[in-house]
């Protein structure tokens, strides 16, 4: 094959790719469109075939890229009615995509912030979806209440010492995830802006009850780094991990930055080999 040819091929390839991934034009007109909108402005579109709530449009846009059109949560199941524990479950974006996924999926869904918990619940309610349980309580290590950071968006957290809150502090009330883990769970979705650390090292060894794991770590710049307990964790619990980078300084020897005092961000995916996926699949 000559070298032109191979060209030719390569930008067919390249061309078919395109087509199969990316949205159609529609779509990336009205990802576009709220993409464009001011933030922290309440918002509705029809993209999941119904009206759907926003709460703001640029972190729903990054949430429907990475989870839809990439399908970053996409996971097998060994049964068609898996068990999803959605922690930050936000507007909903996650639960929808579960929930197309594996229709006949029992869900159950976290989120802390009472004003995204609103939209959430009306975006279920409209949805009419079956099984899904949701919680507006923040995910962590013991019952009881703990101060809770309303970004307004995406990024609302139990607040760390070196935030300031301002108004938009206010305490909200608090689950123990371990006291959830006594069932085999099918899959463990975590992207709770910080929480995640000291949430799983409380979970120990209960997480030996989940097939599949999902966790956003989040690095806060003014604190020590604690990815290497939460790999141990999660690699004393059994799982496999494949870690993706979500923010980083592309020169962090020269220059390191900070967005939300976050200066660095992984999606880390925990899987079984198949032998103690199915060991996990006897146990219900």
């Amino acid at each position: 094959m000559t070298r032109a040819l191979l060209r030719k091929v390569k930008r067919a390839v390249k061309t078919i790719f395109r087509r199969n991934t990316e949205p159609s034009d529609p779509v990336r007109q009205e990802l576009e469109r709220l993409r464009s909108a001011p933030r922290h402005m309440p918002l509705t579109t029809d993209l999941f075939g119904f009206r759907f709530d926003l709460v703001d449009g640029a972190s729903f846009v990054a949430c429907y890229e990475s989870i839809v059109r990439k399908g970053s949560y996409r996971f097998s199941s060994p049964v068609d009615a898996p068990y999803v524990i959605d922690c930050g479950a936000n507007v909903g974006v996650s639960v929808v995509y579960f929930k197309q996924m594996y229709p006949r999926s029992r869900i159950l869904a976290f989120e802390a912030d009472p004003a995204v918990f609103a939209t959430l619940e009306a975006n279920v309610q409209r949805a009419e979806f079956a099984n899904v349980e949701l919680v507006n309580k923040a995910v962590w290590t013991e019952l009881g209440e703990i101060p809770f950071w309303h970004e307004g968006a995406d990024a609302g957290r139990i607040a760390q010492a070196a935030d300031n809150c301002g108004n938009d502090l206010s305490p909200v009330p608090t689950v123990r995830l371990r006291d959830y883990l006594r069932e085999p769970v099918d899959l463990l979705k975590l992207d709770i802006e910080g929480a995640e650390v000291d949430v799983l090292l409380d979970c120990g060894d209960a997480l030996r009850n989940v097939r599949t794991l999902f966790v956003e770590y989040h690095s806060f710049a003014s604190q020590a780094q604690r990815l290497d307990l939460l790999m141990t964790t999660l690699a004393s619990a059994g799982f496999r991990l494949f870690v993706q980078t979500e923010q980083c300084a592309p020169q962090p020897f020269v220059r390191r930055t900070a967005h939300l005092g976050m200066d660095l961000q992984l999606n880390i995916f925990g899987v079984r080999t198949e032998d103690e996926a199915e060991t996990v699949t006897r146990d219900r």
